[in-house]
């Protein structure tokens, strides 16, 4: 069953795991809260990242566990190390504007449609310009556009313009499209586009340079000797204490430092809900070798970060690893192994998928960049090769935490029109916000008071809700919305015998067990279903 996106972003907001930033306001594009429930999932799946890297890291290669240290750096840094890490200069994207309709998109993610007969052997890219002066009208659309869109602009537009249409133009059903991205086209032909937003041609600006820095400035004087930048990403603090952890750590060549914070960027065009936003978390690991070791050590992270995401609950089906083309590759990356992305299948990119966490070799660009830009020696001197001095090699394996929280969203997200809610959340129980609810039959104090005892001992061990207004089935029906794997029930029969009811989220399967026991079920319950998470966490 095909899963709408509309319907998984109403019951965020309807159960409190995300809203729009400044909702009595109007809200702000690219910016989200997250609501009581949303900032436990997120900080449950942080915890579990954190517990894999750092706390228990993975055993290597040779048999003994790796070393991973944390780090928590300053988002606003020296500008100059933005210099170094190239982002002043080359963290940009090419964006045109819409003269018409004042609105702003990036060229890349505007896509040109090319028509041409299925039995035209010409190459479209090579043959642009043939293309367009054949047809004095084309239609650019935003990355994502349904094609039935595309279609039916596609005819109002045509018919519109030319009064021949069918003389000068066969029927569009004998014609193929072929995307092209607009930044990929001379601006010559701008006067020919008909932009995502507009009805005739020639609106949009030549793609410019957009740097997607936030600017901020430091200290009581507003100037360029005191601005500064909101960080884009959260590796740099890491590169920046690279020495400092070497210094004071007992840690040695090969070693990583893990970090798990807010980044921004200023995009263009914020979209999918939390996938692409202005402000996010990421939760990454910078992973310092010697150089001959990048291939065994690049494989080795691919594989474990794989079984992170597969033992959270996220569906072999629903995930693939996916290599980046020479055209994707970082500045960082393009001399070595590259980036390899594990990417999820969301239901806004269904049936292709969108990126997840990237495992890259950034090679030795960002230490040399900062050796140089800095004056400080950041060699590494390795005694366990006679003294060898050299500049280690990166592993960088880069998630979304954000993305990561909407992934187990999407995957949770399970139609099942039998139960009164309609849909329930099939979260693993280890990244359930709630791990069980107790729920008194009704408000009446027989029922009220054992169950808030039983909520009050419960909750010094695990994440419970005690919910006593509403009927049952209303209550089952919001439990099952919001992921909660078990409800203990406290009802007449529990006043005579001790027992309460216990319902099962996925099954919905009920059975009666002593209130003494159920700390003990739980735990129990928790241990067998977090089986997946040992090898992970």
């Amino acid at each position: 069953m095909t899963i709408d996106m509309k319907d998984i972003v109403a019951l965020c907001k309807r159960r409190g795991f995300i809203f729009p930033a400044s909702d009595i306001y109007g809200g702000l594009n690219g910016f989200w809260d997250y609501g009581p429930l949303g900032v436990e999932l997120k900080n449950n799946l942080r915890d579990l990242w954190w517990k894999a890297m750092v706390v228990t890291p993975p055993i290597g290669p040779d048999g003994t566990p790796v070393q991973i240290v944390g780090l928590d750096s300053a988002i606003i840094q020296n500008p100059k190390a933005w210099v170094a890490s190239g982002h002043v200069g080359g963290f940009s994207d090419p964006m045109v504007d819409c003269k018409e309709t004042k609105k702003r998109y990036r060229a890349d993610h505007i896509y040109v449609y090319i028509l041409k007969r299925p039995d035209d052997k010409r190459d479209v890219l090579e043959n642009i310009e043939e293309f367009f002066s054949e047809m004095p009208v084309y239609l650019g659309f935003v990355e994502g556009t349904e094609p039935e869109v595309i279609a039916k602009k596609y005819d109002k537009i045509y018919q519109k313009t030319f009064e021949n249409f069918e003389k000068i133009d066969k029927p569009r059903q004998e014609k193929e499209y072929h995307p092209v991205e607009l930044s990929k086209i001379s601006s010559k032909f701008l006067s020919q586009i008909v932009g995502p937003d507009t009805k005739s041609p020639g609106t949009l600006t030549e793609p410019k340079e957009f740097n997607l820095m936030f600017d901020t400035y430091v200290g009581a004087t507003q100037s360029e000797d005191s601005k500064a930048y909101l960080r884009p990403e959260t590796a740099q603090g890491i590169f920046l204490n690279y020495k400092n952890v070497l210094d004071s750590s007992r840690v040695k060549m090969p070693f990583g430092i893990a970090q798990i914070g807010k980044a921004f960027r200023n995009e263009v065009n914020p979209r999918n809900f939390i996938f692409r936003s202005r402000e996010f978390e990421q939760m990454e690991m910078e992973w310092f070798c010697h150089p001959e070791e990048v291939e065994k050590w690049r494989d080795f992270w691919f594989d474990e970060r794989v079984k992170f995401w597969r033992a959270v609950g996220l569906a072999s089906d629903n995930l693939q690893m996916r290599k980046h083309g020479d055209d994707e590759l970082s500045h960082y990356a393009k001399e070595g192994l590259g980036t390899s992305d594990i990417e999820y299948k969301f239901p806004f990119t269904d049936p292709d998928f969108g990126e997840l966490e990237g495992i890259a070799h950034r090679c030795d660009f960002d230490l040399t960049a900062h050796q140089e830009h800095s004056g400080q020696k950041l060699e590494y001197l390795d005694p366990a090769r006679d003294n060898e001095r050299y500049m280690p090699h990166v592993i960088e394996p880069a998630a979304g935490l954000t993305r990561g929280t909407l992934a187990l969203i999407c995957e949770a997200y399970t139609v099942d029109e039998a139960r009164p809610s309609g849909v329930y959340l099939n979260f693993h129980p280890a990244l359930a916000p709630k791990k069980a609810a107790i729920l008194p039959l009704t408000a009446k104090e027989e029922h009220a008071a054992p169950a808030t005892k039983l909520y009050l001992e419960l909750r010094e061990e695990f994440a419970v809700d005690l919910d006593i207004k509403q009927n049952i089935g209303k209550r089952y029906a919001r439990q099952d919305e919001i992921g909660t794997p078990y409800c203990f029930t406290i009802d007449n029969d529990t006043l005579e015998d001790g027992t309460v009811t216990v319902r099962d989220r996925n099954t919905m399967a009920q059975e009666r067990i002593s209130m003494d026991k159920v700390a003990e079920y739980l735990r129990e319950k928790m241990k067998a279903n977090a089986g997946g998470l040992k090898a992970a966490a």
